[in-house]
C-alpha cells in the first residue's frame, strides 16, 4: 500500500506505508535517544568560567567534552526544574551590588545546546549562598546563605524569573569548633516529600531546622529545632523516598546520622550514626555529598582527603545503614557527586584535581564501577542531570 505526500508546492509523491512507518520510528528513536544534559557549577575565583554542560547518553554513560554554558561567578550550586526549561544557581560571594550579600540568577537553557540565558539576578539576603533547591511544587526556590547563617525563600514567576522573596530567617548562636563554627552556616536545605516541611542543616549550629512551609505563599513557621551531637557539623541531608528517614552527612565528624521523622509534625529522632570512612583512616577528610539512589535501596556519601565514594545498603523498614564499600574518585576532594535519574551511572566531581569522573552503578549490589571515563572541568563544584525540554 502506498500514500500520497504532499510536499507543498513540489510534485506529490507515492511513498509506501512501510517506509514511511520505518521512517516515523527512526525519528522517533532519534528523539528518544538524544542526549540529555548534564551541568557543572564551577568555583571561578578570579580566573573567570562559570556554568559549563555536557551532552550524556543515559543508554552508555557518555559524556561529551564539556562546554562553557554561561559565566556565573561562584556558581557552586545548581538547581533545574523537571521541565529542563530553566536552571538556577548560588553565586557564593559576599558582596552584590555593594551589600553584604550573594546572588541568586535564573537561566533559561536552549534545548538544542544547553547553553544557558540570563533572565535575572537577585540577592540572596544573605553572603556565601552555598545551596539551593526548588520546593516540591517548583513555584519557589530557596537558599541556605552558608556564610551568613540564614534561609530565605523566592517566589518564581511564571517566565522562569526569580520573583520577590516571600520568606527569610537569620540563625543566630555557635558551637564547639571555634574555627568552623564561630557562628551560623547553614549549609542545605532539603524537602519533605509531602512539601510541608523544609528542612536546613546548619554546621554552625551543629542543628537541623524543621520548618513548617506553606506552598501557597511560600512562608517559613517557626521551626522545630534538632540538636545534633556538639562539633559533628551537618552539612548535607536528603529523605528517604517514603518520606520516614532523613539521612544527614555530618561534615567534621565524616558521619552520617539517619533519623526517623514524622510526617505529621516534623518530629525527628536519631537512628543510627555511621561512619563515612574506610576503617583506621590515617588522613584528614570532610565528608561533603550526600544522595539516595532512585531505588531507595543504597545511599553513597562522598569523603574529601580520602577521595572516596561510601556506598551504603539501606534497610527498607529501618532506614538504618550497613556499609557496601568505598571506591576511589580517581581525583582530589570529591565536593560533589549526582545519581543520574535511572540509577545507572554517578559522576564524582573531583574540585581539587579539576576532573568528573564516571563510575557504573550496580543496581543489584550498589556497589560503583569505574567506567574508565573522565572529563576536565575547572574546579567542579557541582553536578545536575537534566533532561531535553520536554523530556520528562
Amino acid at each position: 500500500m502506498k500514500m500520497n505526500i504532499n510536499f507543498g508546492n513540489r510534485m506529490a509523491r507515492w511513498i509506501p506505508l512501510s517506509i514511511l512507518a520505518a521512517g516515523i520510528v527512526i525519528s522517533l528513536r532519534a528523539a528518544a535517544s538524544a542526549p540529555d544534559f548534564v551541568y557543572f557549577g564551577t568555583y571561578t575565583g578570579t580566573g573567570g568560567g562559570g556554568i559549563y554542560v555536557s551532552r550524556f547518553d543515559a543508554a552508555t554513560g557518555r559524556l561529551a567534552p564539556p562546554e562553557f554554558a554561561v559565566d556565573a561567578p561562584q556558581a557552586s550550586f545548581l538547581v533545574a526544574p523537571p521541565s529542563g526549561k530553566s536552571l538556577y544557581a548560588v553565586g557564593e560571594f559576599d558582596q552584590f551590588n555593594g551589600q553584604a550579600t550573594g546572588a541568586l540568577s535564573a537561566f533559561s537553557i536552549d534545548s538544542a545546546t544547553g547553553k544557558l540565558n540570563l533572565q535575572n539576578t537577585v540577592s540572596a539576603r544573605g553572603p556565601g549562598p552555598a545551596h539551593i533547591i526548588l520546593d516540591r511544587s517548583g513555584q519557589f526556590v530557596i537558599v541556605a546563605n552558608y556564610t551568613g547563617g540564614s534561609v530565605a525563600v523566592f517566589r518564581l514567576l511564571p517566565d522562569g524569573k526569580i520573583g520577590d522573596s516571600t520568606a527569610f530567617d537569620q540563625h543566630i548562636g555557635h558551637s564547639v569548633n571555634h574555627d568552623r563554627q564561630e557562628g551560623p552556616h547553614a549549609h542545605a536545605i532539603a524537602m519533605s516529600p509531602d512539601n510541608r516541611f523544609a528542612l536546613v542543616a546548619d554546621l554552625g549550629l551543629d542543628q537541623v531546622f524543621v520548618y513548617p512551609f506553606d506552598a501557597s505563599r511560600g512562608t517559613l513557621g517557626q521551626p522545630r529545632i534538632v540538636k545534633t551531637e556538639p562539633g559533628v557539623g551537618p552539612r548535607h541531608l536528603t529523605f528517604s523516598g517514603n518520606g520516614k528517614f532523613v539521612y544527614v552527612i555530618n561534615e567534621l565528624q565524616s558521619s552520617i546520622t539517619v533519623y526517623s521523622f514524622h510526617p505529621g509534625d516534623g518530629a525527628m529522632a536519631p537512628l543510627q550514626t555511621i561512619s563515612s570512612l574506610p576503617a583506621k583512616l590515617a588522613v584528614t577528610n570532610t565528608s561533603a555529598e550526600i544522595a539516595l539512589h532512585p531505588s531507595g535501596k543504597f545511599l553513597y556519601a562522598s569523603n574529601r582527603g580520602d577521595d572516596s565514594i561510601a556506598a551504603f545498603a539501606v534497610d527498607p523498614g529501618k532506614g538504618t545503614l550497613a556499609l557496601i564499600g568505598h571506591v576511589s574518585t580517581e581525583g582530589k576532594t570529591p565536593r560533589s557527586f549526582a545519581i543520574d535519574p535511572a540509577g545507572r551511572w554517578l559522576l564524582a566531581a573531583n574540585q581539587g584535581s579539576n576532573s568528573v569522573v564516571a563510575f557504573r552503578v550496580n543496581q543489584e549490589s550498589g556497589k560503583l564501577t569505574p567506567t574508565g571515563q573522565s572529563i576536565d572541568v575547572n574546579r567542579p563544584a557541582m553536578v545536575d542531570f537534566v533532561p531535553r525540554a520536554g523530556r520528562q
